[in-house]
Parts: structure tokens; C-alpha cells; sequence
């Protein structure tokens, strides 16, 4: 068996290892949004979330909401007003500035999103951390463990209230 040097080299690949943690959780989650038959990807997901609680944001207001790029922003929200759930409309105090705003389609998405994926993600990640104690590079540890046994998608969905 091969090693892992980016969980052996601790603190020197953590960077690598968060980002190897991202990129396993988006890829889980986006297999729960498949499985509910969803056209929306992962990564675009907080930029819906960030719109529906704090209404029309411009492009940087998205990027500063969602902690990336402006560049980035701006092609998530093309690839959103494609898919119809965002719309783009001058503000109007300043012609110059263009608020993103839901579409009803979007806020129908949210709306839906907020009752059935959302919680799901969140108990399958809060099932995944249940059990962790300790040093940081123990709980990664465990989290990429608990994913190896079972993603997201595996893990118990929201128990309902009754």
C-alpha cells in the first residue's frame, strides 16, 4: 500500500488536506443533490443561500458573502441566470450597480432546498463530526475515515419531527 504523505506530513499538507476534505464533501453532496433529481451544482448552492438571506446582492457583495474570487463569482452567477434561478437587474438608486436577485424559480429551489437537501447534508456532515475529540489532525483524520465508510449520501437523513 501506497502511503499518504499529505496525512502524514501533518500541519506541512494541511492546506492539501482541507482541500482533499472540500472537494470529498462537495463530490457527496453533489451525489445527494443527483439523487434528488436537482440541476444545481454543489458550489452553487451558497450563492442561492446567500441571496435568500440577504436579498439582491451585487456580484462582489456575492463574492464577499461566499469567501471567493469576484472572477469566480461572476461565472457562478452567469452559469445561475443561465439555469434561470437568479435574475440581474440594474439597482436602483445606481444604474451602475447590477443587483442578482431569485428568480421565482430559485426562490422555489431555496424554498425546497431549505426542507429537504439542505437539512439532509447537514445531518449526514453533523453525523460524520459527531464523535470528534481532540487535536485538529486527529479529528481530519476521522472525518476522511468517516467518509471512507460512508458518504453523505449513506448517512442517516434527517429524522422527522412527528
Amino acid at each position: 500500500m501506497v502511503e499518504d504523505v499529505v496525512r502524514t506530513l501533518g500541519f506541512l499538507c494541511m492546506g492539501s488536506r482541507l482541500r482533499r476534505i472540500g472537494e470529498r464533501l462537495q463530490a457527496d453532496t453533489q451525489q445527494v443533490i443527483d439523487e434528488a433529481g436537482l440541476s444545481i451544482q454543489a458550489g452553487q448552492y451558497p450563492f442561492l443561500a446567500a441571496i435568500d438571506r440577504a436579498g439582491a446582492l451585487t456580484v462582489g457583495e456575492l463574492a464577499q458573502a461566499v469567501g471567493i474570487t469576484q472572477p469566480g463569482a461572476t461565472r457562478t452567477t452567469g452559469q445561475l441566470l443561465e439555469l434561470g434561478y437568479v435574475d440581474m437587474q440594474p439597482a436602483p438608486d445606481d444604474q451602475r450597480r447590477r443587483l442578482v436577485s431569485l428568480t421565482d424559480k430559485g426562490q422555489k429551489l431555496v424554498d425546497h432546498s431549505k426542507k429537504v437537501i439542505w437539512p439532509r447534508i447537514a445531518a449526514a456532515v453533523a453525523d460524520l463530526c459527531g464523535d470528534l475529540d481532540g487535536p485538529i489532525l486527529e479529528q481530519l483524520a476521522a472525518i476522511e475515515d468517516g467518509l471512507a465508510v460512508a458518504p453523505l449520501a449513506r448517512r442517516s437523513p434527517v429524522k422527522e419531527e412527528g
